[in-house]
């Protein structure tokens, strides 16, 4: 079996890789909503680096490509060829792609609501939050924890007038970052306690935080939420978009308090996590496939982990239903250390018109079944995608 094209389209909001071969069997993916301006490019310059070769041999084409890769948004597209690779492989053995990886280890993973969010509508008081939060309690999907973003991973630093001692800065990935004023942590704290008083005991509160926030603020919130049992406080220094990890700091504050400390989604092959694992620099790590270079990548790091007693929690808001099927292959093979992955879902609304394989309702009580068809287990109806496809793309699935 030989590669004989790698195509790159836009359905909706994502960013789709098909690869081809020569036995008329396709692999595809799904990279994160947000690079859809961008990505196209990047995904086409690994074309000639890949075409003849196997696409079972997972691991030889990405030890050809997995270089050049870097942290997010520049490790996407090595990341989503890997997984389109997993796909054919697995449809060639005729076995679900967590058989290659070693198996399952548990029937259903567990999730949390990821990409299930609510508008805020302009507002950031306790009492929004709050109202926000019973929203996402009472969906269907019944999960068991919720993870809400607060602070710089809001718009507390935009909206709130004097949040913090640096002027609130326009733009999105994240730009703000500084020492919170008084009122800042305040306001925080306020709205942080009141999402806690609506999940009551039956349901978790993680939070996410940054990245931007200066080393004394994280560990004053993180002795603040002590007593609030809050499940982890994530990106409070580093994260999303920063294109490096300052383990040290990570490690001060994980020191500091018992509130666990996670991070990891912007990060770019198992090389860049060793530093804050050998060093227990957190609590939790939660590298996303569609950016860390692929499944294998994050199982080698999910294990390794798990030796130094580190939870695994992987990222995944914006991977699409695609990127959903690849979470739920690898999560069902990782050690239990395991907590959850981020819940994605499809964008837009008719994804799940142009999909197939997945399970009806797909989320019950915060766990999906782990399927047993070949690939990643989730196909196209080609009928349906073709009349998404954008018109230079009309070949795509050719």
């Amino acid at each position: 079996m030989k590669i004989t094209a790698l195509k790159c389209t836009v359905l909706g909001n994502n960013v789709v890789l098909r690869i081809a071969t020569d036995e008329s069997i396709s692999g595809y993916s799904q990279a994160e909503t947000s690079k859809t301006g961008y990505l196209r490019p990047h995904v086409m310059f690994y074309e000639d680096k890949i075409l003849g070769k196997d696409p079972r041999d997972v691991e030889r084409v990405m030890m050809g490509i997995r270089r050049l890769g870097a942290f997010k948004p520049w490790g996407a597209a090595v990341s989503s060829i890997e997984m389109a690779l997993w796909d054919i492989a697995g449809q060639a053995a005729g076995v679900p792609v967590h058989r290659l990886l070693g198996g399952k280890v548990r029937d259903r993973v567990c999730v949390y609501n990821g990409n299930v969010r609510f508008s805020m509508e302009g507002r950031t008081d306790p009492q929004a939050h709050a109202d926000n939060m019973q929203k996402m309690i009472d969906r269907p999907e019944k999960f068991c924890f919720i993870k809400q973003g607060v602070a710089f991973h809001s718009n507390m630093a935009r909206t709130i007038d004097g949040f913090s001692y640096q002027p609130p800065q326009p733009g999105g990935h994240h730009p703000n970052r500084g020492l919170m004023t008084a009122k800042g942590f305040s306001h925080l704290m306020a709205c942080i306690e009141a999402m806690r008083e609506v999940c009551g005991e039956n349901v978790g509160l993680a939070l996410d935080c940054g990245p931007g926030m200066v080393v004394p603020d994280a560990i004053k919130l993180a002795r603040a939420c002590e007593d609030l049992d809050v499940m982890w406080l994530e990106d409070m220094i580093t994260g999303d978009y920063t294109p490096y990890v300052q383990a040290d700091l990570y490690r001060e504050v994980t020191q500091s308090s018992s509130t666990s400390i996670h991070t990891g989604e912007q990060m770019y092959l198992r090389q860049n996590f060793i530093d804050l694992i050998e060093k227990r620099a957190v609590d939790v790590i939660g590298p996303d496939p569609a950016d860390i270079g692929g499944i294998a990548e994050l199982k080698w790091v999910a294990e390794y982990a798990d030796l130094h007693g580190i939870l695994m929690a992987p990222h995944g808001t914006g991977d699409g239903l695609l990127g959903l099927a690849a979470l739920v292959q690898v999560c069902a093979t990782l050690p239990s250390n395991y907590v959850a992955f981020e819940y994605p879902t499809g964008n837009t609304e008719w994804w799940y018109d142009i999909v197939e394989g997945l399970p009806d309702p797909i989320v019950v009580d915060s766990h999906i079944e782990v399927w047993d068809r070949p690939g990643m287990g989730v196909t196209f109806r080609v009928d349906e995608a073709k009349k998404h496809l954008p018109e230079e793309d009309r070949g795509f699935f050719d």
